[in-house]
């Protein structure tokens, strides 16, 4: 009887597997589901909304729609600043071990008139802890208003172009330079976006990152 017992448990394993794969013979581009950390700022944390109404927690339709099936963990908070990111990604990167982490910080530190060497200094140590951790670590693009000037604003966007291509980082395009455009999109302070342009970001953010996951 146990004999037959594990027979037959053998045989539904086999058909399982069988069935799995030819799921994957009928649907070449389907695959497997990966985690993306998005370690963020009010950019990200969905700020004066409904976290669902968040372009994070939108995300994972945007990417179906490029064959990418992937839970997103919004590990963001309003305010952080790189240094505050770098303090709090060991605890996210144990906690929910994921395959790729996109890196939205650094707005904070540019409003705040932070050196740029800090902020770079960071973003690197971020990098490298997410290299470790085996996870893939994917850069945005931050700019912010020329409030201390323009070699200032320079030296600040400079430092992720520079990093991107030292760490050989994917760098995607900053999405508030397309909303800043539109008023109605943009909350009363002009430096957030609207729960109303939550769809776009995600459609625009999915646009760019689904070929590096």
């Amino acid at each position: 009887m146990t004999r037959l017992i594990s027979f037959l448990f053998f045989i539904f394993l086999s058909t399982a597997c069988l069935a799995q794969n030819s799921e994957l013979v009928r649907n070449p581009t389907l695959t497997p589901k990966a985690t993306l950390l998005i370690l963020g700022d009010s950019l990200s944390a969905g700020y004066n909304m409904d976290i669902k109404q968040s372009w994070p927690s939108l995300l994972p339709e945007a990417l179906a729609k490029h064959n990418k099936e992937v839970t997103v963990v919004n590990g963001s908070i309003s305010g952080d600043t790189t240094g505050n990111g770098l303090a709090r990604l060991p605890q996210l990167l144990e906690e929910h071990a994921p395959d790729s982490v996109l890196i939205e910080l650094g707005a904070n530190d540019g409003l705040r008139g932070f050196p740029p060497k800090l902020m770079s200094a960071n973003l690197d140590q971020i990098i490298e802890q997410i290299k470790a951790s085996g996870a893939k670590p994917i850069m945005m693009q931050i700019r912010i208003p020329p409030n201390y000037g323009k070699r200032y604003n320079q030296q600040f966007e400079y430092v992720f172009a520079s990093i991107a291509d030292q760490k050989k980082v994917p760098l995607l395009p900053f999405f508030l330079e397309h909303i800043i455009l539109k008023p109605e999109w943009m909350m009363n302070d002009g430096l957030h976006p609207k729960p109303e342009a939550q769809p776009w970001i995600a459609e625009f953010v999915a646009g760019e990152l689904y070929q590096y996951l």
